[in-house]
């Protein structure tokens, strides 16, 4: 499978990043399948999380076979000092593991937040000690909304090294700096920051007479299901210049994302790119408006 360089982490990550969030739906003998399965695929890179409900130990017994081929990130919601250091060393003992390659806050939202996690006795010096001590090698960041945020969020953390957020032709579409993620995309290849993508599968939020009970997917958004839109969606995304791509959720979905991610050959050209955005121009953005203001 493709490699692209990860910023300047020195990283070379498959095209595919597998978002571990999966293996919370299966018991520990699928877990252990599905890791296989990745791995066997070509796959190095793997996103994890301790709100991914069971994931990280689901993923611990394979990540201990197979440590050296894995690069491993994982993340906090927390935003004080002693939050931080908390939930890393959970994650740490959850994954059995000495060290974390990449270690991320978490969903940033709010501009509070960013304030919060910058000052004396914020996460992020929890993060930079514990860099200090081996137990991370990389610090990232992930947010799942507003583009202007995480370009604050650049100009304040002076050795933030990869950046996750969302990436797809509906968000693509939209107008306004609420959307503008192809300026973080421009001011990350700047700064050599990585960039991984999420949401590259969204068709849209979930119909709202549908109940949680009664969607096919885990997702909190409704995926694209069919290898056809699967390979668009990854090659679009990748296209817009990213390091790599996640994943949807849904165990039931990861097998078609590797398959699109192993047929990568190049990027989609443009009248392609633009006609996939003008097709999807009216959808529905799956990124939630909220997280906006």
């Amino acid at each position: 499978m493709r490699t692209r360089p990860l910023g300047e982490t020195g990283q070379e990550s498959t095209v595919m990043t597998f978002g571990a969030i999966a293996l919370n739906w299966l018991e520990q003998e699928g877990a252990d399948q599905m890791v296989e399965l990745v791995l066997d695929r070509g796959i190095n890179h793997f996103d994890v999380a301790p709100t991914y409900g069971d994931a990280e130990l689901k993923l611990a017994p394979k990540l201990g076979e197979y440590r050296e081929e894995i690069f491993l990130g994982c993340k906090t919601q927390e935003r004080d000092y002693d939050g931080a250091r908390e939930k890393l060393e959970a994650s740490l003992d959850r994954l059995e593991v000495d060290h974390i390659d990449l270690y991320q806050v978490h969903g940033l939202e709010y501009e509070s937040e960013l304030d919060e996690i910058t000052r004396e006795g914020g996460a992020l010096a929890a993060f930079r000690d514990a860099k200090d001590e081996g137990l991370v090698d990389h610090i990232g960041l992930t947010s799942h909304g507003n583009p202007q945020l995480i370009l604050d969020a650049i100009d304040r953390i002076d050795d933030l090294e990869t950046l996750m957020f969302p990436m797809n032709p509906v968000v693509a579409g939209k107008e306004g700096p609420d959307h503008d993620y192809a300026a973080v995309l421009e001011r990350a290849s700047e700064e050599g920051i990585g960039t991984l993508g999420i949401k590259a599968f969204a068709k849209g939020p979930w119909p709202e007479d549908l109940s949680e009970d009664e969607r096919p997917y885990a997702n909190w958004y409704e995926p694209v299901d069919t290898p056809e839109e699967t390979r668009e969606r990854f090659d679009f995304a990748l296209s817009q210049g990213l390091s790599s791509v996640i994943n949807a959720g849904d165990p039931k979905l990861v097998a078609m994302a590797l398959d699109a991610a192993e047929r990568f050959e190049g990027e989609m050209d443009d009248p392609a790119q633009r006609s996939l955005i003008e097709r999807l121009r009216h959808a529905e953005s799956p990124v939630p408006e909220q997280l906006h203001h």
